[in-house]
């Protein structure tokens, strides 16, 4: 429902009302500012608007350049969550979304980065008329002014110099290509289709940042937008004088003789994005000096349709259900780190990853595993633990596809909880549903749930975990399987003893199964799938919540796993 949302996005939505508007205040200020200032009154001769536009763009610039690089400090994120573990669970969980406001800051920098680029060609273009100019105007008297000093107002000194000759020769212009160039490759490489299928590309073209803050602190040095300086505005104010620069005579005698005087603006793009740098080079030695810690792998196992479990251990490693970590393997490369989701649980002596293969570095992690067992690092546990899942009397929990992965460990733990006789379980009963096109990459799942229904079975609590199995899509020899062994006591796709279902699932016919079973329970629905799942879930827990409060309710969490 919309109040539930609120409740668990008021901090999100909170923080961003507070990033668009320091955005529109500085934009708004900045841009008002080198519209009227009076010190500006001769750059405004020249430039018009476009003046005020490139100043204000810059400033959103460098305030947004100074964010982008605090949402991927993963370690300074890990101890945010850790000093807020009194905090209510919603906040850490927003501490989540720290890649979605990393790209919400990318997208505004490449926007601003195109306003402030037009702005500068069009003020480009006028520096340059004004110093052909021929007329006797104001621009072209102010731009014939101190070109031999460095008072000049405009930096384009000769008739024989082109727009972009300033561009590829100048400071400003020569980093601002270079900046522009690294910002379009940084942004178009991170594509979703591209870190999916071409990790790699995405991962090294990222490291163009390194290009990118240079450039940003270089960029605005040699000062080529110019002020009237103060002593020059004391002497001979624009607003009594300027009349007078396109009329002088050689006999002047009156206190406008003097022409005006310019500097520049000093640079300040490094005061805005030094501090985040600082915070950045910690976290990077950090990370090192946490790869530098050894890691044993005590068990390899491979399974079907070429997925790699591995079983580790690293001294002070501390897990919690629904985490995950980074993984790096200095034999196939040394600089790629590659996220993956623990799929032990905090009870066992270990901590397990299961690695499908999915593009090169897994394809070739996968086979140097076969041959040998390499060295590798790695970095974390990060993210907030799912422990939601305990709060609830009955749980549905729904995977899709390779969202699955999260609940391997969420399973194993409630199960040695359930063991255990953990006082702070209250779960009951679970609902797991399963939804994949094919069971394939999927069969060392199929193992776990075998092994859990096995000791379920053992301990006479058979019908704690019941699940559902849905093959969404499948072809015709699968199903003609299925139909010769419909009699069988396990399921011929996975078997387990639960029948797989052909199809997508009936989510009115399963909640109302659910309501009617526990008429008096609070359910929790976990999702770890798509979006669109996800906003059907949403409307049946709303759908099948009775208004009497005495009566089962369903609360909707989308684990961002």
């Amino acid at each position: 429902t919309m109040g539930n949302w609120l409740v668990n996005h008021w901090f999100s939505a909170a923080v961003l009302a507070a990033w668009l508007a320091i955005n529109i205040f500085l934009f708004t200020y900045y841009f008002l500012f080198f519209d009227r200032d009076e010190r500006y009154f001769y750059t405004r001769a020249i430039l018009g608007s476009a003046l005020a536009w490139a100043r204000a763009s810059a400033k959103c610039l460098n305030f947004n350049s100074m964010l982008i690089l605090l949402p991927v400090c993963r370690n300074l994120l890990s101890f945010l969550r850790g000093t807020c573990s009194c905090c209510r669970r919603t906040l850490r969980k927003q501490l989540d979304h720290n890649l979605t406001f990393h790209k919400l800051v990318a997208y505004t920098l490449a926007l601003l980065t195109a306003v402030h680029t037009i702005a500068h060609l069009f003020n480009l273009e006028r520096y340059n008329q004004s110093q052909q100019a021929t007329d006797g105007s104001l621009p072209a008297v102010l731009s014939k002014m101190h070109l031999q000093g460095s008072k000049w107002l405009n930096p384009i000194h000769s008739n024989q110099t082109t727009v972009e000759y300033v561009a590829f020769t100048t400071i400003p212009g020569l980093t601002g290509v270079i900046i522009t160039l690294a910002l379009i490759l940084m942004v178009t490489s991170s594509t979703e289709f591209i870190r999916r299928n071409y990790f790699e590309l995405f991962w090294y073209t990222h490291h163009l940042f390194l290009v990118y803050f240079a450039g940003l602190v270089i960029h605005g040095i040699a000062g080529l937008v110019r002020g009237q300086t103060e002593q020059s505005m004391a002497e001979v104010h624009p607003y009594h004088c300027a009349q007078y620069l396109t009329q002088q005579d050689q006999n002047c005698t009156h206190i406008c003789c003097k022409d005006p005087e310019f500097g520049s603006i000093p640079a300040e793009s490094w005061k805005w994005v030094l501090a985040p740098i600082i915070l950045y080079v910690f976290e990077r030695i950090l990370r090192v000096w946490r790869a530098q810690q050894r890691v044993v792998v005590k068990k390899v196992v491979m399974h079907p349709a070429r997925v790699l479990e591995l079983q580790m251990q690293k001294k002070g490693f501390c897990m919690e259900v629904g985490q995950y970590i980074f993984v790096n393997c200095p034999a196939i490369s040394p600089l790629e780190w590659h996220p993956f989701t623990l799929t032990s649980a905090p009870e066992e002596d270990f901590f397990s990853i299961h690695i499908r293969a999915a593009g090169d570095w897994t394809e070739r992690l996968i086979d140097t595993f076969q041959l040998q067992i390499p060295r590798v690092e790695v970095d974390g546990p990060f993210g907030t633990a799912s422990e939601d899942v305990f709060q609830y009397e009955v749980a549905m929990l729904v995977g899709a596809g390779i969202g699955v992965t999260p609940f391997a460990s969420v399973l194993k733990s409630v199960w040695y909880k359930f063991q255990q006789a953990d006082q702070t379980l209250k779960t009951k009963k679970i609902y797991f549903y399963w939804l994949c096109r094919d069971t394939g990459a999927f069969a060392w799942f199929n193992d776990l749930l075998a092994s859990l229904e096995q000791k379920m079975a053992e301990s006479g609590k058979a019908d704690f975990l019941t699940y559902r199995l849905f093959l969404t899509g499948w072809d015709t020899s699968i199903a003609n399987n299925v139909a010769l062994h419909f009699d069988t006591a396990t399921d011929t796709v996975t078997g387990l003893r639960h029948k797989t279902i052909f199809g997508r699932p009936m989510w009115n016919m399963e909640f109302a199964a659910v309501a009617a079973a526990h008429p008096r329970s609070v359910v929790g629905v976990f999702l770890c799938g798509p979006q669109a799942l996800a906003k059907s879930l949403q409307k049946s827990c709303h759908q099948h919540s009775s208004l009497d409060p005495r009566k089962v309710k369903f609360y909707f969490n989308k684990e961002n796993f």
